[in-house]
């Protein structure tokens, strides 16, 4: 069997910016990937949450609000998702978690990237919560490379290192290229 290269697009890509920290580093990260991917040729989708103000997850009322029917509505229109949150208390952040009830079933099967700005590198397993709930119960692919950046990693407001550079350029091309075999 034949695919006509008519028909094959390339995946749409929500890149999901978690932090609320006006100087976020979490941001920055998002903002490189946002460029990583588009220069690839992906199709980029934008969701800043310190552009919208989530309810309190009350079980109940939440779901109706505009800000989640938002977010769904940028989950349901892409194929993979970057995550991009802080790191708390040796989690990823209140607004990243809060980001995985309110979006609900909009997770479902998606592909799912993970990059994280950290205060040091012995949150490392920082985000594997998230990624357990989003396999577990959404059913979603993790991609198996994931980027942690400590504050050493920025300078001026922009990622610096290198090395970390080449690991977020790394994950996005993971990300593209898994996303575009599942679909």
């Amino acid at each position: 069997m034949s695919i006509d290269p008519g028909t094959v697009r390339e995946p749409r890509v929500l890149v999901l910016s978690t932090s609320l920290h006006p100087q976020s580093r979490s941001r920055i990260l998002a903002e490189h990937a946002r460029i990583s991917l588009a220069q690839r040729g992906t199709q980029v989708a934008w969701f800043d949450c310190r552009e919208v103000e989530f309810p309190y997850m009350d079980g109940h009322t939440a779901h109706a609000h505009e800000a989640t029917q938002a977010l769904q509505r940028a989950l349901g229109a892409c194929d993979a998702v970057l995550i991009c949150s802080g790191v708390y208390n040796f989690d990823v952040s209140a607004v990243a978690k809060a980001c995985l009830e309110l979006g609900g079933r909009s997770w479902n099967d998606k592909t799912v990237g993970i990059a994280c700005a950290t205060g040091s590198m012995v949150s490392y397993m920082s985000h594997m919560g998230l990624a357990a709930s989003l396999m577990l119960d959404f059913r979603c692919v993790i991609v198996p490379r994931f980027v942690y950046a400590t504050g050493d990693a920025f300078k001026d407001g922009k990622l610096a290192d290198e090395a970390v550079q080449t690991r977020m350029a790394e994950l996005c091309g993971s990300l593209s290229d898994l996303a575009r075999r599942r679909m």
